[in-house]
């Protein structure tokens, strides 16, 4: 280990993609941050705030490749120990799908000094600005967020579809993160659980992002609304009544949510 004062790591979360949406304090980091470390996630537009000979891409390349995890591990503390500050910069929040959870620990367990910076989750924030509330007092009372990015058929799936249908049913909102690929899967799981055809869903790509696109269907519809729109990640996708309240707001909603949408279904 280097005998020099280690460097902080900060585990900053970027928001959804729109740079107006940075905290304060992740818009001072990278300003002074010693090296970013990133993700695709983050907008074109935030990565832009930082010189490219302070950026270290760690997120997923071309052909499909991606950083390991590990070696992203060791860069953290490579560079800390080397006496830098080190800004880990995730898309949306770092705990919410963004292994920031992982790499805490392995800081702590490596003595290397930390802090964590939350960003706005797209999980709420991608949906809100297209006029679709996760939560709403008339509709739901309840919000559950999960990964699609798993097939629910496997054998080791971690997510019950038929208990998440139930929590729907009970007037709750169902967010699915990186869950356009596996649409059809968890769409057909839901509607074998019991939920309706015609349940209001909605579709956010690159929601805040200058070319973000919403479209709105239903759970019966969702692969041919996903399809004749060709949405491409990243994506949120909402299932639940709140999903039809953008139809109702959408002509007054300004910013990036009201004038880029792809209405559909």
């Amino acid at each position: 280990m280097s005998d020099e004062t280690p460097g902080t790591v900060y585990l900053v979360g970027s928001g959804p993609g729109d740079p107006g949406l940075l905290t304060v304090r992740a818009r001072d980091l990278l300003s002074e941050a010693d090296v970013v470390l990133h993700d695709k996630l983050p907008g074109p537009e935030i990565l832009d705030l930082v010189p490219e000979d302070r950026r270290e891409d760690v997120g997923k390349r071309a052909g499909g490749e991606r950083t390991p995890q590990a070696e992203t591990n060791s860069r953290l503390v490579d560079h800390a120990r080397a006496g830098r500050d080190v800004v880990r910069l995730k898309g949306g929040d770092p705990f919410v799908f963004g292994r920031g959870g992982e790499e805490m620990e392995h800081l702590a367990r490596e003595g290397v000094p930390f802090e964590v910076v939350p960003g706005v989750t797209s999980a709420v924030g991608a949906p809100g600005v297209a006029g679709v509330p996760v939560t709403h007092r008339d509709h739901a009372s309840a919000v559950t967020v999960v990964t699609g990015h798993e097939d629910p058929e496997k054998d080791d799936s971690a997510l019950d579809w038929t208990a998440l249908a139930a929590l729907v049913d009970a007037g709750g909102t169902l967010v699915v993160l990186m869950g356009v690929g596996h649409l059809p899967d968890y769409a057909a799981a839901l509607r074998d659980a019991g939920l309706p055809a015609d349940l209001p869903l909605a579709v956010v790509e690159r929601g805040t992002w200058p070319d973000h696109r919403t479209v709105v269907g239903t759970l019966e519809t969702a692969v041919e609304t996903r399809d004749e729109a060709d949405v491409e990640p990243p994506a949120v996708v909402v299932i639940g009544e709140v999903a039809a309240t953008r139809e109702r707001v959408v002509e007054q909603l300004g910013g990036r949510g009201g004038d880029g949408g792809a209405d559909g279904g």
